[in-house]
């Protein structure tokens, strides 16, 4: 863990500019070598943490379950017909056993096990392997609180179960506890790249709100969105949602999305890059003819909102629930005079991503299932939330909304590529 807030103090301190996309084949390396790490390295001690010997995940090509999408190879852009796959966490022999019910290997990390000139059935040949394993649990993928652990076809559980006998029926349980794990739990080599994610969606973000995108009373917020989308491909990037790209105004009477003087600014935006997901939130003002500087309330009311960020931050803990974080930031808050609203989510190999929920816009006394479950170490967030200020010369509140990502290592917290702590101006001469 030490050696993770290491790595990101260093790229915080050394990284100039934007950093360099690697080629497609360059990518694929590193996700088979970060997937290798997590599959040998990680996976056995998620298994013996959760007490859970044998974890089976089915799945078929173009209906996938979300988690054996995240232990594919590079090469693999889909399952292919049925995949099924078994890891076994061999109590005698301290190894974990990975096999692939399919006729072919899963990469090179998950070799086929399933001989179809002697046994033609994939189920009977699944089943023969649970009867030679002989595991304590069968998990599987079903739960009501993540959908990202409920991956589970409904048609191919009917026909598993029928697969098994009376006693192996009986070992089947859900595999929600080690599912959700496996996809929150952050390791060395995916944070050694993490920074790299975040230190381009920065960069776009800043170079989109800039006179060099924008042109005054001429760039719509759409045209902004979608010079968003345009920028990724062109840098051969992806985004996992359409970016949106928001005006507030001094006046509510003129409402048109067209970027004007004294417009202030708001973008939500992300993108995919080694099977990792960023989600940023910035704000900008476009400054009117007469101003060098902006305005003091917006910046007072700015920086209030950053002093929410640190709040809930400060509240995180391991061993607490979502929940728990959300009510002890929102009354904290709100003792201080902030009206705040707090929605942050895990991030990582979903945009939002499987952990405890700290909020939603519309669950500000908590969620129930996902924000129920407690926070663990080695975990990353998307810090989103908003506060409303009354400012003088605004006929309607102004809601300063903020989104960053950080790890949580399980004693402090910090962002993976610092964060915003001034309004991004932006001037026309």
């Amino acid at each position: 863990m030490k050696k993770i807030l290491a790595i990101l103090l260093c790229f915080n301190f050394v990284l100039q500019g934007t950093a360099q996309v690697k080629t497609v084949r360059e990518q694929a390396a590193i996700i088979n070598e970060i997937l290798s790490d997590r599959l040998n390295n990680l996976l056995p001690k998620l298994m013996t943490k959760n007490n859970i010997d044998c974890w089976v995940l089915i799945t078929r090509e173009y209906n996938e379950d979300p988690i054996v999408k995240t232990m594919l190879p590079a090469e693999w852009l889909a399952a292919r017909r049925r995949t099924v796959l078994v890891f076994y966490n061999n109590p005698k022999t301290g190894q974990l056993e990975k096999y692939a019910i399919a006729r072919y290997a899963v990469g090179k990390e998950i070799k086929a096990a399933w001989d179809v000139a002697k046994i033609p059935d994939q189920w009977t040949a699944l089943a023969s392997l649970l009867k030679q394993i002989q595991p304590n649990q069968i998990a599987l993928n079903m739960s009501s609180d993540f959908g990202h652990a409920d991956g589970l076809d409904h048609t191919e559980y009917l026909e598993f179960m029928e697969s098994l006998n009376d006693a192996q029926k009986a070992k089947v349980i859900t595999a929600q506890p080690l599912a959700v794990a496996w996809l929150e739990t952050r390791t060395e080599k995916e944070m050694s790249y993490y920074p790299t994610l975040l230190q381009i969606t920065h960069a776009i973000i800043k170079e989109g709100f800039s006179n060099k995108v924008i042109k005054v009373d001429k760039t719509t917020t759409t045209d902004l969105e979608w010079w968003f989308r345009q920028k990724l491909s062109d840098m051969g990037l992806t985004t996992w949602f359409h970016p949106s790209v928001e005006i507030q105004r001094r006046s509510s009477n003129n409402s048109d999305n067209t970027i004007r003087r004294g417009d202030f600014l708001h973008v939500d935006f992300g993108i995919t890059y080694l099977r990792l997901n960023s989600d940023v939130q910035e704000q900008a003002y476009v400054l009117l003819a007469n101003e060098k500087n902006i305005p003091e309330n917006l910046v007072l009311a700015f920086e209030q909102t950053n002093q929410l960020q640190d709040i809930l931050t400060d509240n995180f803990a391991t061993g607490k629930s979502g929940n728990e974080i959300l009510s002890n930031a929102l009354n904290t808050a709100k003792a201080k005079g902030i009206q705040p609203s707090i929605y942050t989510h895990p991030i990582g190999l979903h945009g939002h991503a499987a952990g405890p929920t700290i909020g939603m816009w519309d669950m500000q006394k908590g969620v129930p299932g996902s924000g129920d479950y407690k926070m663990h170490p080695n975990t990353c967030y998307s810090i989103e939330l908003n506060a409303t200020h009354n400012l003088k010369d605004w006929d309607r509140p102004v809601r300063v909304a903020l989104e960053q990502n950080g790890y949580f290592n399980g004693t402090s917290f910090k962002y993976i590529d610092g964060r915003q702590t001034k309004i991004i101006p932006i001037k026309f001469d």
